[in-house]
């Protein structure tokens, strides 16, 4: 999955122009119970503005000002920061994991940086959540095969003859064993204990088993 198809696109999402007071801001964020917000340049994303860095930008002025002066002078320009903190619309999903750095929102642009929308931790979750089934009850079975072509093949095999259902199929890389190890979730049928069986004579070591 890309990330075009999980994002939200920008006339659904709240932003703030680079002119805007921070006082503006700071009332958004608070009366709609976010974090922090994209800031363009017209149509350009120039980085990300939160509750936290303008409290913390206040704090850094000390008595210079009081709090109302402080909001209203200065604008999201003024302490406006993460400037790489994008995407874009093109990318795979699983790459946003790397690219949070503590934000719980990610701009989306394309090529010239010009703001398409956002994409949010909580919707990469949900996305993860999905990849392995979470959220349907069935059978969860952890067990590792021998690198070798045609392993998959023979699963696959396996659960056709056993008219299993596969609610999630996950694999991972484990090269210094030469070994992988697979996560795989069924609907609970009748069939279960004999798929299990006929994994092991087929060179699949079980490693859990589990309900979920």
């Amino acid at each position: 999955m890309f990330v075009k198809g999980i994002m939200i696109p920008k006339h659904h999402c709240v932003v703030a122009e680079k002119s805007d007071r921070l006082k503006t801001i700071l009332d958004i964020l608070l009366a709609k119970d976010i974090q922090g917000v994209p800031v363009v340049d017209e149509e350009k994303f120039i980085g990300m503005i939160s509750k936290q860095m303008i409290y913390q930008s206040y704090f850094h002025y000390g008595d210079e000002m009081n709090k109302e002066t402080f909001l209203n002078s200065k604008k999201a320009l003024d302490i406006v920061d993460y400037e790489d903190l994008h995407i874009t619309e093109q990318d795979v999903f699983e790459s946003t994991l790397t690219t949070f750095k503590g934000f719980p929102i990610l701009a989306v642009t394309d090529d010239d940086k010009n703001f398409l929308g956002i994409v949010t931790r909580y919707d990469v979750l949900e996305q993860f959540e999905s990849a392995f089934g979470m959220k349907k009850k069935g059978v969860r079975i952890a067990f590792a095969s021998i690198e070798a072509e045609g392993r998959i093949a023979k699963l696959a095999e396996l659960i056709r003859n056993h008219h299993g259902n596969i609610i999630s199929l996950a694999t991972f890389d484990e090269t210094d064993k030469l070994a992988r190890r697979i996560v795989l979730k069924l609907e609970n049928h009748e069939n279960i204990d004999r798929f299990l069986k006929r994994l092991e004579k087929s060179g699949f070591r079980i490693l859990d088993v589990k309900n979920t």
